[in-house]
């Protein structure tokens, strides 16, 4: 089956030292691009994380620290590896979770700002996870009726998702799903922009969570005291609690979000002080007169003493 595409599809895997959005490094990146004309690019990258590879870590992917000691760092690479995706819809699985935060975080620490506002985003998991429930080598197996071989490996992982979709794709043409909220449609359809929809369950405005899009479209909190009120209602109440964000360990794309999120609060307040501020014609009042000050009379100069006067004290005071 081909894809329907309007634009390029890049599949995405990443390995990493950790899965701490925030505090770990990739150390390897495979992307698949499938092109509308049906044609198909893959690339992969090592990268020189500029830390250790934690040795159960390691166990898992089998990368070691001597196996990436030579290669490039990610912000060497950033910009070929911005290049490669162009203009490319994004695809992985678990990508919206860990992928796609993951190498915003890269991009970022790297001074390359990758943009995202205008890609559509489809994880593979999320149709999976809501059509079945399994995990990457069971859903390969289940969907492609083949052994994954090299799990764990990225470039097997991401042409082992890219199969899966292909098999969804096939598998639930035409078949009806029933959300949560018992709205029945037929989700799985090969379309991009449908399966974004299908596929961002919780609509994130981060990718790492924080922030997601309430039904109304709103930018809402997802986690803390603040969970499910809006950027506006929060900032609106407790402004401190966009520095309390700002100086706090969260993924430098959260970051730039609230950023996004605070400026526009401002803005719209700003809007508001000027909308209310009073207009008024009135001439300028006229001074008030001041108050008359009574003159006090000046005190008459005292009368020479004279023989009289002496006579008259010594007959008050008997002297």
């Amino acid at each position: 089956m081909k894809l329907n595409l309007k634009r390029p599809l890049a599949f995405f895997d990443l390995e990493a030292t950790g899965i701490n959005v925030g505090a770990d490094r990739i150390v390897e990146i495979a992307i698949l691009k499938a092109m509308p004309d049906g044609t198909e690019v893959v690339k992969t990258w090592r990268v020189n994380p500029e830390m250790p590879i934690p040795l159960q870590t390691s166990l898992i992917h089998g990368i070691y620290d001597e196996d990436i000691a030579n290669e490039p760092t990610f912000k060497a690479l950033a910009l070929e590896i911005a290049a490669f995706f162009g203009e490319s819809d994004l695809a992985g699985y678990n990508s919206n979770k860990f992928d796609i935060p993951m190498l915003l975080e890269e991009f970022l620490r790297s001074g390359v700002d990758f943009d995202m506002s205008d890609r559509k985003f489809v994880d593979v998991q999320n149709i999976f996870h809501q059509m079945e429930q399994r995990t990457l080598k069971a859903a390969y197996k289940f969907y492609c009726q083949e052994d994954l071989i090299n799990a764990h490996a990225a470039e097997a992982d991401v042409i082992a998702t890219y199969k899966v979709l292909l098999g969804q794709l096939a598998m639930y043409k035409e078949t009806e799903f029933e959300s949560k909220q018992g709205v029945k449609s037929v989700p799985v359809v090969n379309d991009v922009d449908a399966l974004h929809v299908f596929t961002n369950i919780n609509k994130p405005v981060d990718f790492a969570g924080r922030m997601v899009y309430n039904d109304d479209n709103e930018v809402c909190f997802n986690f803390g005291k603040h969970k499910g009120k809006t950027a506006e209602q929060v900032f609106s109440v407790e402004p401190s609690y966009y520095a309390w964000m700002k100086q706090g360990d969260f993924p430098l794309y959260t970051k730039k979000k609230l950023d996004e999120e605070w400026s526009k609060f401002n803005a719209k307040k700003n809007e508001n002080k000027a909308a209310v501020r009073p207009q008024t014609n009135n001439p300028a009042p006229r001074p008030q007169p001041r108050p008359q000050v009574q003159q006090q009379a000046k005190p008459k100069p005292a009368e020479p003493i004279n023989n009289d006067m002496l006579e008259q004290l010594k007959l008050k005071f008997g002297k």
